[in-house]
Order: C-alpha cells, then structure tokens, then sequence
C-alpha cells in the first residue's frame, strides 16, 4: 500500500514538506579555529550534506551538488552551539532543484538563537549512468512556497544568462 501511494506521489509531483529537512550538529573543538569560532567550510559541509538528502528524499536517486549559487554568514557559531540546518526545495528544473538552506546557531546555556547562515544549491538527479535524469514536480502549497519558487525562478535566470556570458567570454575573450 505504501509503495503504491509513493508511485502515485512521483507522477504526480512531490510537496516541499515532502523533503524538508531539518538536522543538527553540535559544534566541537575540531570544527572551530583556535578562538572557538566554526570554521566556514565546516557550515558549508553541513549545508550541502542537509541539501544532498532534500534532493536525495525528492527524486529518490543519485544527486550532486551542481552550483553553490549564493552562501551568506552572517552571525558566528561557537565551540559548544548547535548548529541546526533547515532545508528545503525552492524549485525544480528537468534534471535539477534548487535547494535553500538556513543555518541558524542555538547556545545551549542562554537559549538564544542567531541565524548563521544561508545558501541556496543547485543539485542534479541522476540515472544509473550518471547521466542527468528527469526529476519529479514540485507541488507548492502555500503562499510562502510559491514565492520562494518565484524568487528561485529569477536566480535560475540570473544564473544561465551568466553561464552563457562565461561560456562567450572563454571562447572569445576580446569581446569581454
């Protein structure tokens, strides 16, 4: 019974709630520099391993990280904090999803909460070749969904029109 309900959820398309996902990690003395402040590429670890699974968890496939588009600090993490990493889909392509990511850092003793980080991810699903394969709909729910796929829907513009330029700018670089 539960097979069938899957199937049906894949043809169809799949919720962002479907995906989400939301970890956490304490922070130790080997994830930070020695004044106790995590080091960025620790985040940067947590963040593609909690997008891998949102991906992982929409196509039921092989994914990889295909572009890190946008990654902000903007409060420290500490020796001692929990790091807790909320992911979810912003939007589906043919073969890839983009992937936004919140790291926000709890101190256990005061309870305060800041937010750390953010990033969004560009990742792709593929087929037992490892070639690009089709990834299933996003169904989007809510007010709050629909306008973060809008938003993703611009950066996914954004991002090809400066491929493109990238790709013109190597192949003739006086007209850069």
């Amino acid at each position: 019974m539960i097979k069938n309900s899957m199937a049906e959820k894949s043809t169809q398309g799949k919720t962002v709630a479907y995906s989400t996902v939301v970890m956490s990690h304490m922070i130790m003395p080997q994830d930070a520099n020695p004044g106790g402040i995590t080091h960025g590429g620790v985040v940067m670890k947590h963040i593609d391993n909690a997008a891998g699974v949102v991906a992982v968890r929409h196509t039921r496939s092989n994914t990889v990280t295909a572009s890190i588009d946008r990654l902000d600090f903007h409060n420290p993490a500490f020796i001692g904090n929990l790091l807790t990493i909320k992911a979810s889909l912003n939007m589906v392509g043919k073969s890839s999803m983009e992937i936004g990511v919140r790291v926000e850092t709890e101190d256990l003793k005061t309870g305060e909460i800041r937010h750390t980080a953010s990033a969004y991810l560009t990742f792709v699903s593929l087929d037992e070749n490892f070639n690009p394969q089709s990834v299933p709909l996003l169904l989007l729910e809510t007010d709050e969904e629909r306008r973060r796929n809008h938003q993703a829907q611009n950066r996914r513009r954004i991002r090809l029109a400066e491929k493109t330029n990238e790709t013109r700018c190597q192949s003739s670089p006086d007209t850069c």
